[in-house]
């Protein structure tokens, strides 16, 4: 016959097992996040809470519109960033990328981006406060394993255009859900878009 075993030894291997898959859910599944800039608007305002999934990225690369949630990259660390960002991606892999006439060129041919605000113009102007040339001077070919990323709001994003790629080690995972407020309860935008 067994000993019947302590309510307070259960309720500890009850709370222990809920905070083991707690642990594991965020370091592998998803996790919540909330935006503290206007970086992203009018796709996320500040203060949203979403939730990033972490799964997708293990099965199949980050595509073109997918707004993800990345560490900082060695640049950024290196000016003190230490907060995890969130961008668009805006040019994968292989892809060349010009910026002319406030707008973004894929391999020659025009980005069409709905997202992004029509008085917004892109334009590596952003970046005339660092003292460093900015990533996007001219044209360029995105490395393999990394993404060029850009905030919805071009006139206020401190993204790709000054400090460069992002490798693909970087990134946390996918904005998926924005569940707070209630009023904008639903999914990101990550259609992949079309040149």
């Amino acid at each position: 016959m067994t000993q019947p075993s302590s309510p307070w030894l259960e309720a500890f291997k009850t709370v222990a097992m809920a905070g083991v898959l707690a642990i594991g859910i965020r370091q592998f599944v998803a996790e919540a996040r909330y935006i503290p800039s206007e970086s992203m608007l009018p796709t996320l305002e500040v203060n949203d809470r979403l939730m990033i999934e972490k799964l997708s990225y293990r099965f199949r690369p980050p595509g073109r519109g997918d707004v993800i949630v990345f560490q900082p990259t060695d640049t950024l660390a290196a000016q003190n960033f230490h907060d995890a960002f969130i961008k668009r991606v805006v040019a994968l892999p292989g892809e060349t990328v010009d910026l002319r006439d406030g707008r973004v060129y894929i391999d020659g041919t025009p980005l069409s981006e709905d997202y992004v605000a029509e008085a917004d113009v892109t334009e590596v102007g952003i970046c005339d406060l660092q003292p460093e040339i900015p990533y996007l001077a001219g044209k360029v070919t995105i490395p393999p394993d990394s993404y060029l990323v850009l905030g919805d709001n071009r006139q206020n994003s401190y993204d790709s255009r000054c400090w460069g790629i992002v490798p693909a080690e970087k990134i946390i995972g996918r904005a998926a859900v924005r569940f707070w407020p209630l009023s904008r309860l639903g999914g990101i935008e990550m259609d992949a878009l079309e040149n």
